[in-house]
């Protein structure tokens, strides 16, 4: 008489609970691995776009004398001469304009504070010169601080700009970042957002603007030296955005700084 385990054609209900919970268990060991790679590669990928944007701007200065574009301040009727408009003839790929954690706008759906800026909507007269839309949406933002233009207000000072390459200083001053507008006008003064997405619509935005969670407690950055690199959110207080910008302002460890003073947001960030 066979055996009558020769006939089993399938698992008990108590094997499949067990396979069931060997699986969850590989699952959630996994996932944060998976998780924290696919994070890892959009960064990646963030500072390989403005790797490309380096030799978009070195090959802008470097037909003009090393001169920096004059912002948008010179003729703000048409946006000619923001850096939107004016590099478009030294790139083909439009991709590289997002960063891949900042895709979407807020009205294609996206979600502060990891949405893309679009000046057709925030400044719909000042590009209306732009006719494909493609050119109006990015999630990079300039330092206004490098335009040669003699012009500024709103208290800024135009002897402050940096106005073409070559300075001294090139690896700290920022020409190029994450950010949730198309630029940034920083000062030491300016205080950290009470919460990320706080992109401030006041004269030029400060700090705030780039100040944004896109890589883990981090924002990638081009600098003039055409560098990239990851800086910690409380180091962007850190750099030379200016030419009298001071590094050690009060909202660094050397002024007076401490964990306990930055928003709550921050402070799980070093």
């Amino acid at each position: 008489m066979p055996d009558r385990n020769e006939y089993r054609l399938g698992f008990t209900l108590i094997e499949l609970l067990v396979v069931i919970a060997i699986i969850a268990l590989l699952m959630a060991i996994l996932l944060p691995s998976l998780s924290r790679a696919r994070e890892q590669a959009r960064a990646v990928v963030c500072l390989s776009h403005l790797k490309q944007w380096s030799l978009c701007f070195s090959m802008y200065t470097g037909d003009h004398d090393g001169k920096f574009m004059p912002g948008i301040d010179e003729d703000w009727d048409t946006g000619r001469y923001s850096w939107i408009y004016t590099l478009i003839p030294y790139y083909e790929e439009p991709e590289i304009r997002l960063c891949p954690k900042a895709r979407r706008t807020l009205e294609e759906g996206g979600t502060l504070p990891w949405n893309a800026w679009d000046v057709s909507v925030t400044n719909p007269n000042d590009f209306s010169l732009l006719a494909d839309r493609t050119y109006k949406i990015g999630s990079y933002g300039i330092n206004w601080w490098v335009n040669d233009s003699s012009i500024a207000s709103g208290g800024h000072d135009a002897s402050d700009k940096w106005r073409r390459t070559g300075q001294k200083n090139a690896a700290a001053v920022p020409v190029l970042m994450d950010c949730g507008f198309m630029l940034v006008r920083p000062e030491p003064y300016d205080p950290p957002p009470e919460q990320d997405g706080q992109f401030l619509w006041s004269f030029g935005g400060g700090v705030q603007r780039a100040c944004t969670d896109r890589h883990n407690g981090a924002v990638n950055l081009l600098f003039m030296d055409w560098s990239t690199r990851k800086v910690g959110l409380k180091d962007l207080w850190t750099l030379k955005w200016h030419r009298t910008f001071e590094t050690a302002g009060p909202y660094t460890t050397v002024g007076g700084m401490t964990n306990a003073d930055w928003p709550a947001w921050l402070r799980r960030h070093n």
